[in-house]
């Protein structure tokens, strides 16, 4: 009887030794599952380093800390708050990167350090380290706690690869957007600036040519030609260079009361040249000041008229509208032209984006986006869309002030 009661006591020990460490496994196992399902459920590495800190932290009561490599340094990224790192627990990290092993409290190198840090190893190599420092100096870490922040290391150090090959795919994906850009400015302004300098090469040159005897018609006609191309192309490089100030944010909007009908006189006066063979209706009710940049405001309609003009035939109207509607302020642009077709209706005020266009129509294909950027300056909005019986609408709306009406 002693000797079975020995084997039976030896038994349930074992067993329950067992059920201790399935329970542990246990737990183990779930809170590797958590911290993986935080991990993956962050977006940047921002985020991904947000989630290790609280995770372990929460989890092993300790304050931590995430290095990252820049360049020969390893610097922190991220820390528990009010973790201030000293210049001796940097250098527990630096070795522990250097020789790939971990390092400081706990361990075999450095042991009198505080800190603990642990290499974050990928197959690409260590992309960092995880330090963790007790709050209380005299807690250890145990058995399982060090397997623990073992596995935590382990899917820490995927996650801040997975992010920086994700930031890296955005990073090329940016450069190359950028290039594909550049190529369809070179493209746009190789053709388009060359045209007309070509013109004014050409009539200069016969001007010059003693050789050549020119009458009074001819001579009259080259000098309209080149001075005609000359403004062309000041309308060109004018557009580049207020696409420029637009992007990065130059453009400053000189807000002050403007009556609408001198902004639509000065478009139409410096179109005069090209609006000679086209009737305008203008329609303009009785209607209120207009907090605008008149300057500004002026650009926009020169180049919605002119891009009414580029893409209507010869002696079709324009019609200028403005009113006012609730609480907004509406000026359309409308033409009798070759229309827009329902696909491009989102993409005509992109950079650099231009219908099929009419032979003979020269652009850059910045001037609906330099209209977009000067109205939402005056936090309005401009739309596009197409006429019934042929032709395009251009409405751009601005806001009125309080107690203002038509």
């Amino acid at each position: 009887m002693l000797v079975v009661g020995l084997v039976i006591s030896a038994l349930t020990v074992r067993v329950r030794e067992e059920a201790d460490a399935a329970q542990e496994r246990e737990a183990e196992t779930a809170e590797l599952y958590e911290f993986t399902r935080d991990l993956a459920a962050a977006s940047g590495i921002e985020e991904v380093m947000q989630a290790i800190i609280t995770h372990i932290g929460q989890t092993l009561s300790r304050e931590v800390v995430i290095f990252l490599s820049e360049g020969e340094a390893h610097k922190p990224r991220a820390a528990s708050p009010g973790f201030s790192i000293t210049e001796s627990e940097r250098a527990v990290a630096t070795w522990a990167f250097q020789h790939d092993t971990p390092a400081g409290r706990g361990t075999d190198t450095l042991p009198e350090s505080p800190i603990r840090c642990h290499p974050l190893k990928t197959s690409r190599g260590v992309v960092g380290i995880l330090g963790v420092k007790p709050t209380d100096p005299t807690a250890h870490l145990t058995r399982r706690q060090r397997r623990l922040i073992e596995s935590f290391a382990s899917q820490a150090a995927l996650a801040i690869e997975r992010a920086q090959l994700a930031e890296q795919a955005r990073h090329t994906h940016l450069l190359q957007a950028t290039e594909e850009l550049q190529t369809a400015l070179l493209n746009s302004i190789s053709h388009d600036l060359r045209t007309p300098l070509v013109s004014i090469t050409g009539a200069l040159s016969s001007l010059r040519e003693d050789s050549i005897a020119l009458d009074e018609a001819t001579r009259r006609s080259l000098v309209d030609t080149a001075s005609g191309e000359a403004a062309r192309l000041n309308h060109l490089v004018g557009n580049l260079l207020d696409m420029t100030r637009v992007e990065a944010g130059a453009m400053r909007v000189a807000q002050e009361p403007c009556d609408v009908q001198d902004v639509i006189g000065s478009a139409l006066e410096r179109l005069e040249g090209l609006l000679k063979d086209r009737p305008v209706k203008v329609d303009l009710a009785n209607l209120p000041l207009v907090s605008m940049d008149f300057v500004l405001m002026v650009q926009v309609l020169v180049n919605l008229l002119d891009n009414a003009i580029k893409y209507s035939a010869p002696g079709t109207p324009i019609d200028v509208c403005a009113r006012v509607t609730n609480s907004h302020y509406e000026i359309t642009v409308a033409d009798r032209g070759v229309g827009i077709p329902p696909e491009d209706l989102a993409r005509v005020f992109d950079k650099f984006y231009r219908v099929q266009r009419p032979d003979g129509v020269i652009g850059t294909g910045l001037g609906l986006a330099i209209c977009k950027g000067i109205v939402e300056a005056h936090s309005g909005n401009i739309r596009a869309e197409n006429r019934q019986g042929g032709g395009s609408i251009f409405t751009l709306t601005l806001p009125l002030a309080k107690g203002q009406t038509g």
